[in-house]
């Protein structure tokens, strides 16, 4: 009589493990799918057909977007089903390294840089190298002495790259809605300061919030309702695709007045307690 077959119990954990991981996966097929796009809308141009080239290098900005919903969802996914790892921490910064390095710098390279030859290959290098190095250094912060994740802190060393790359892409999305034409040799100066400015500052000591911390609390609610309302006047005004550009300027000026406030009040503190 044939013995019946054990079923082999699934181990719940070890799937839930997969699932931010594949979140991540999600990211990269996004970013690889902006590069592709991207070179397909280049070559479109170079043979004269600007309105499917146009078209083509909003839909690569359009999936750098996807990739930063999914980068944020991966890291939530995990915390909730409490499955961070260290290869969880290293896979995302592969993938960030690809969807907001080198993606957003050979989109805006091809999309506006390469009429300055050399020099915008080099730009477009820099901001990817920049965002490299940044996700280097956030690795090496972010996990203690046995290799494990630490406790995610309630600032971040440097701009993160999904917020740099964001500015690029918001560029490319605006740009194509509001047809002011960027992508023009009168605009490649205002371009290049963009991509350099942004690359500095992930590669910067400048401390920007994670916005992990976030509880109840009257500035954080006043806040969110100044966030909320100033975007809803900007989508009025200018339109949808200038929301993600307004956002990302809030963030980043957030950071540096409070690195400024900081700076002031400590060379203020030097300078009455150096006084006799």
């Amino acid at each position: 009589m044939p013995r019946p077959r054990l079923r082999r119990r699934v181990d719940l954990k070890k799937t839930l493990f997969l699932l931010p991981n594949m979140i991540t996966l999600a990211s990269v097929f996004c970013g690889f799918q902006s590069v592709r796009t991207a070179a397909e809308s280049f070559a479109l141009r170079q043979a004269g057909h600007e309105a499917a080239a146009a078209d083509g290098f909003f839909h690569a900005a359009l999936l750098l977007v996807y990739s930063l919903f999914f980068d944020t969802m991966d890291g939530r996914v995990a915390r909730a089903t409490k499955t961070q790892s260290s290869f969880g921490l290293q896979l995302d910064s592969l993938a960030d390294a690809l969807s907001f390095g080198v993606a957003p710098g050979l989109l805006v390279y091809l999309w506006s840089l390469h009429q300055l030859g050399l020099g915008g290959q080099l730009v477009g290098f820099f901001f990817a190298a920049c965002a490299v190095v940044r996700l280097a250094r956030f690795n090496v912060l972010s996990m203690d002495e046995s290799g494990r994740p630490t406790k995610p802190s309630k600032y971040i060393v440097g701009l993160p790259s999904p917020g740099a790359a964001g500015m690029l892409v918001s560029l490319v999305l605006a740009n194509h809605a509001a047809s002011v034409g960027l992508q023009e040799p009168r605009f490649t100066g205002f371009v290049l300061g963009t991509t350099l400015l942004f690359g500095a500052l992930m590669v910067s000591t400048i401390k920007f919030r994670s916005f992990k911390d976030l509880k109840p609390t009257p500035p954080t609610v006043a806040l969110v309702v100044f966030g909320v309302t100033s975007s809803a006047y900007v989508s009025y005004v200018r339109g949808p695709a200038f929301v993600l550009v307004w956002l990302l300027a809030v963030y980043v000026s957030i950071g540096l007045v409070e690195t400024a406030w900081n700076v002031a009040r400590k060379v203020t503190g030097r300078s009455v307690e150096e006084t006799p």
